[in-house]
């Protein structure tokens, strides 16, 4: 009986299957995963459902990872995951290539996949920051006029630019502290020559502004003012407190670690590792060395990656 019902449920797999294959033909995508990103991505669900649904049905995602992306507990995603295939099933939300003029209302949605499954590549998995890219590509092919697409793709190629200079054996290294000879120098140059695409069609939404800010940090000398000022849009637009604690980053730089202090103090991510490194390293520049190494001990707690725990383990040393 178990196996009956198995070639049963398989048989209807195959059935949708066919069905998106033969709509898939008709359609101007040219690339089957990008489809099926569009496919997932329907705006009869919250943004942050789609995409959610999309990095677990596709990105190769855990449920763990997803959750990191989303500052949530596993626990938490995994009951946004089941009300969202509910709805999907009660509802009957159809599993199909929406058509060409239908595209642009999945584009927000597109693009943060596509993102996120770059960051997590961009943490390790080169295989999911090399797809990440390449969908990227495929993207802006089909939509050379939108800047956001534009913006996207050069934000990947120019933080991408930079994984060889990452990691010195086990251990992080900080981007003021990289070795520049190692960047990717071409990926530089493109993603500084998209980014221009994107500005020249006028595009002043997220992803053109990270790129902005990357494309700074690209310099030979950073000019961190402007970079905070890039940052603040970019709050105003995102309303995000992860955007915030970056903005203090490049505040530290440009005005000195007790402005930046003043901003981190105020953001409500405790459960986000990212939150008490910077704090520490504030602290620790500071002098402030006790309420640092309380800092470093938190993050290293929060932190799953092994060479980001080499790094706050070898600054709890240092204190």
């Amino acid at each position: 009986m178990r196996r009956e019902r198995r070639l049963a449920h398989k048989t209807r797999l195959l059935d949708v299957r066919e069905a998106v294959e033969e709509q898939m033909d008709e359609t101007t995508i040219p690339d089957e995963r990008l489809e099926l990103l569009f496919t997932c991505c329907h705006p009869a669900l919250a943004t942050e459902l789609q995409v959610a649904l999309t990095l677990r049905a596709l990105g190769g995602l855990t449920t763990g990872e997803i959750a990191r992306a989303f500052l949530v507990s596993t626990e938490a995603m995994k009951r946004r995951l089941s009300r969202a295939k509910a709805k999907i099933k009660a509802t009957g939300i159809p599993f199909a290539v929406p058509a060409d003029h239908l595209l642009p209302e999945r584009l927000v949605a597109v693009h943060a996949v596509i993102y996120l499954i770059f960051n997590d590549g961009y943490r390790g998995r080169i295989d999911l920051a090399a797809e990440a890219i390449r969908l990227g590509r495929v993207l802006t092919d089909l939509m050379p006029d939108e800047p956001e697409a534009l913006g996207l793709l050069a934000l990947m190629l120019l933080q991408d630019a930079r994984r060889d200079a990452r990691f010195e054996g086990e251990e992080l290294v900080l981007l003021e502290d990289q070795d520049r000879s190692r960047w990717d120098a071409e990926k530089i140059a493109e993603g500084r020559l998209l980014l221009n695409r994107a500005i020249a069609l006028r595009g002043r939404e997220p992803y053109v502004l990270q790129a902005a800010i990357a494309a700074l940090q690209s310099a030979r000398s950073i000019d961190w003012r402007q970079v905070a000022a890039l940052y603040r849009e970019l709050a105003r637009l995102m309303r995000s407190p992860v955007v915030e604690l970056n903005l203090a980053v490049a505040v530290a730089h440009d005005q000195g670690p007790e402005a930046a202090l003043r901003i981190v103090d105020r953001l409500e991510l405790d459960g986000y590792q990212y939150l008490h490194s910077t704090r520490a390293e504030l602290l620790r520049r500071t002098g402030r060395a006790e309420e640092a190494r309380t800092a470093y001990e938190r993050a290293l707690a929060l932190t799953p990656s092994e060479a980001e725990r080499h790094f706050l383990e070898r600054r709890l040393r240092e204190l």
